[in-house]
């Protein structure tokens, strides 16, 4: 049989690249989504057709990184594309760019629609494991909290298991949904190389990231009571504290500085890289529509595309 799956996107709202050493993070799918289409190939290995909205260059630099966690999806499955060639349809509303969580989306909805073409019965936590191997195939190390958030929707507290067994998932109490702007810098990076350069620098200079991590983990207790008692004032304050740690380590880039000055200049209550950094997206947070159409107006005046969704809905 067809077999169709979906993958959400996400925003990271805290702990970019902290996620990856054990720190806790919050991330929230948002409402837009991957699907993928799995049907019997017409020869052997698999075939695929992407036409999932992106950014200009998207596909083409993450090419290598597609085709790697594919593999790595198909392997983990134990799927025999000698036996059972495949060709895989992606489509959606979800715009590919650095830090949406795209490549995760991707993952988890390939793996929902081989377990449906397949007929192997997985539930939502063993789709969740093959959506990890697959984010293998572009972060290297993945943190988890991509596939975790595409997979299972929501928003929640994430935690890593540095050991190897379960990581720690836990939906976060929200009083209302937030209002976002995703704002794209239009530059696609490879997660791999800038986990990489991050870690490096952790090595070089661990006293100094010590400091952050103190710093960071501060930021994470502060922004869950901020975000269960509804208090946005207090949730951009921290969002704010949050990117300038990430400048500290260097994954800002001059693009992510232009967007978040004009989001605050018009108003937002914070905002900040989200994802892998040096480029990809940014998220703004608004206190209201009005703002936030404003907030996008702006930025779009800028050369940089938006998209206007929340956060946080249950």
């Amino acid at each position: 049989m067809n077999g169709k799956g979906i993958g959400f996107g996400k925003a990271i709202l805290f702990g970019e690249h902290f996620v990856v050493y054990g720190l806790p993070g919050i991330a929230s799918a948002i409402s837009d989504i991957t699907v993928a289409e799995v049907e019997k190939g017409t020869k052997s290995g698999w075939e695929l057709i992407d036409e999932r909205p992106a950014v200009p260059g998207y596909k083409d630099k993450k090419q290598g990184e597609i085709q790697r966690s594919l593999d790595l999806i198909f392997k983990y499955m134990k799927i025999d594309l000698e036996k059972n060639p495949v060709k895989i349809k992606l489509s959606g509303n979800l715009t590919c760019a650095s830090g949406v969580g795209a490549s995760a989306a991707l993952a988890s909805a390939v793996a929902r629609a081989l377990n449906q073409h397949f007929s192997l019965n997985l539930n939502d936590n063993q789709i969740n494991e093959v959506a990890y191997e697959g984010e293998k195939g572009s972060a290297g190390m993945p943190s988890g909290i991509d596939n975790t958030c595409s997979t299972y929707g929501g928003m929640l507290s994430f935690e890593k298991n540095l050991l190897g067994g379960p990581n720690k998932i836990s939906l976060l109490k929200v009083k209302f949904p937030m209002l976002i702007v995703l704002a794209s810098t239009g530059i696609t990076q490879e997660t791999k190389e800038i986990v990489a350069d991050v870690k490096a620098e952790k090595e070089k200079n661990p006293e100094k990231f010590e400091k952050f991590f103190a710093d960071y983990k501060s930021i994470y207790k502060k922004a869950v009571d901020a975000i269960a008692s509804g208090n946005l004032g207090g949730v951009g304050l921290l969002m704010d504290k949050n990117q300038q740690l990430l400048r500290d380590i260097n994954v800002s880039c001059p693009e992510i500085e232009s967007i978040i000055s004009t989001a605050k200049s018009n108003g937002a209550l914070g905002a900040k890289l989200t994802g892998t950094g040096r480029g990809g997206l940014v998220v703004c947070l608004c206190s209201d529509k009005k703002t936030q159409e404003k907030i996008s107006m702006a930025i779009n005046k800028t050369g940089f595309e938006t998209t206007i969704t929340e956060v946080g809905k249950k």
